[in-house]
């Protein structure tokens, strides 16, 4: 013979309403809190999410600096320099792409990356504008 069970049944019940949890209750302490950057006039957006995404991979750092001075590499040369796949520098390559930060030409068979310094120099701006309407420097 088994024991009844007292607890709540399992799932959700028919005519009963679903119960907020308490993660969906403001918290009192939000309402007294500093305005956050959700509250500024200027939005981080898609371009400047990408932007900071292609930037924020170590290893696209580094893959950042190979294309110092202007040059245009292809993905072999990228792969091999850096020690790494074919496979994985064209993946690291189109994040870079999608961020705004290099642009690409095809030639022949060959897609050639290089930095797309106009797309870089946008970017930049908007991320300043964004940190000035979010996070103002404070006067002394």
């Amino acid at each position: 013979m088994t024991a009844p069970t007292t607890g709540p049944p399992a799932g959700p019940q028919p005519d009963q309403p679903d119960q907020p949890d308490q993660t969906d209750q403001p918290n009192q302490t939000d309402q007294t809190a500093a305005p956050s950057c959700a509250a500024a006039a200027v939005q981080p957006g898609d371009r400047l999410r990408d932007f900071l995404k292609a930037l924020a991979g170590e290893q696209r750092q580094q893959l950042m600096e190979l294309f110092t001075g202007g040059v245009e590499l292809t993905v072999g040369t990228v792969a091999q320099r850096m020690g790494i796949g074919q496979s994985n520098a064209s993946q690291q390559l189109a994040l870079l792409r999608r961020g705004g930060l290099l642009t690409s030409r095809r030639v022949g068979k060959e897609v050639r990356y290089r930095v797309d310094v106009p797309t870089v120099e946008k970017s930049l701006t908007e991320l300043q504008d964004y940190l000035r309407s979010c996070c103002p420097p404070t006067t002394p």
